[in-house]
C-alpha cells in the first residue's frame, strides 16, 4: 500500500509539474504579440536609420573630397545627423536587449533543485515581458529594496509573478497602473504587486485560489493562474500568499518567501514537506 500511495503521490507532482509548465507556455503566448511588437517596432527604427546613415556616409566621403568651405560645413552638419541617428539605434537596440532577458528566463528548462536567485531581477526580466503587452493604457512601477539572494526555484517564481502582474494589468478597465514593491522583512522576502483595476467582490474572496475559477471572461481566464501562485509559493517555498481588495480601488498581492529555502537544497521539484 505504501508503495502504491508513494507512487500516486510522484503521479500527482509530475501531473502538477505539467500543468504548471503548460500554463507558463500559454501565458507567454498571451504576451507574444506585445513582445513581437516590442521587438519589430525598434528593429524598423534601426533598418531605416540604416538607410539614411548609408545615404549620408556617402555624401559625406564625396564632400571630404572637395575643399571649399561649403562642403565642409555640410560635412559637419552631416556628422551631426548621423551621430544622432546612432543615439536612436542604441537607445532601440536596448529597448529590445531589455525584452531578451526575460524570454530566455521563460525557456530554461524546470529546475530539479533549489538555486540562489536575485528576486529583483526576476521581477524587473518579468515586468518587461508584460509592459510589451499592455503598455498602451497600463503603467508599471517598480519600487525595489535591496535584497539577500533567495533560495528557491527561479523558473518557478518567474511563473507567480507573471501570473500575478498579467492578473493585474487585465484587472484594469481603461488606463491604470500597477506598482510592484519589494522589502526584507526579518528572513523573508515580501513583494506587493498592486492594480487600481475592478478589485474582487466581497463574495469571490474566498474562491480566487480554488482551481477553475475565475471572473475573467471566457477564453481570456483559465482558473488555473492563482491556483498555481500558490501550490508555487506555499507548498515548493514554504512561503504564503495573501491579498487585500476593494471593489472599484484595485488589489494587491503579497507575496512572502524566506530566504533560505525550508527543504533541502537538492530536494526535487515539487516534493515539498508541506505538500498534502
Amino acid at each position: 500500500m505504501e508503495e502504491e500511495a508513494g507512487g500516486l503521490r510522484a503521479e500527482l507532482v509530475e501531473a502538477r509539474r505539467r500543468l504548471a509548465e503548460a500554463y507558463k507556455l500559454a501565458s507567454l503566448g498571451r504576451l507574444v504579440t506585445g513582445i513581437v511588437h516590442e521587438m519589430n517596432t525598434p528593429l524598423a527604427s534601426i533598418l531605416s536609420n540604416n538607410a539614411v546613415m548609408q545615404k549620408g556616409l556617402e555624401t559625406l566621403e564625396r564632400l571630404l573630397g572637395a575643399p571649399g568651405e561649403a562642403e565642409r560645413a555640410r560635412a559637419a552638419e552631416i556628422l551631426e545627423q548621423l551621430r544622432g541617428l546612432a543615439a536612436v539605434d542604441k537607445t532601440a537596440c536596448e529597448r529590445i536587449s531589455s525584452v531578451i532577458p526575460g524570454l530566455k528566463a521563460f525557456a530554461r528548462v524546470e529546475e530539479a533543485a533549489v538555486g540562489k536567485a536575485d528576486l529583483n531581477g526576476i521581477l524587473k526580466s518579468t515586468v518587461t515581458l508584460v509592459r510589451s503587452e499592455f503598455r498602451a493604457r497600463v503603467s508599471f512601477e517598480t519600487d525595489l529594496a535591496e535584497l539577500p539572494e533567495v533560495e528557491c526555484y527561479p523558473q518557478s517564481l518567474h511563473q507567480v509573478f507573471l501570473n500575478l502582474l498579467v492578473n493585474a494589468a487585465q484587472a484594469i478597465e481603461g488606463a491604470g497602473k500597477v506598482s510592484v514593491r519589494t522589502a526584507r522583512e526579518g528572513e523573508q522576502v515580501h513583494v506587493a504587486v498592486r492594480d487600481t483595476g475592478r478589485g474582487i467582490r466581497p463574495e469571490d474572496r474566498g474562491k480566487v485560489f480554488t482551481p477553475g475559477f475565475t471572473t475573467k471572461p471566457v477564453g481570456v481566464g483559465s482558473g488555473l493562474g492563482l491556483t498555481i501562485c500558490r501550490q508555487i509559493v506555499v507548498e515548493r517555498h514554504g512561503g504564503r500568499i495573501e491579498f487585500e481588495s476593494e471593489p472599484g480601488e484595485g488589489t494587491t498581492f503579497h507575496v512572502w518567501l524566506p530566504v533560505r529555502h525550508p527543504g533541502p537544497a537538492g530536494q526535487p521539484a515539487g516534493t515539498s514537506s508541506q505538500e498534502s
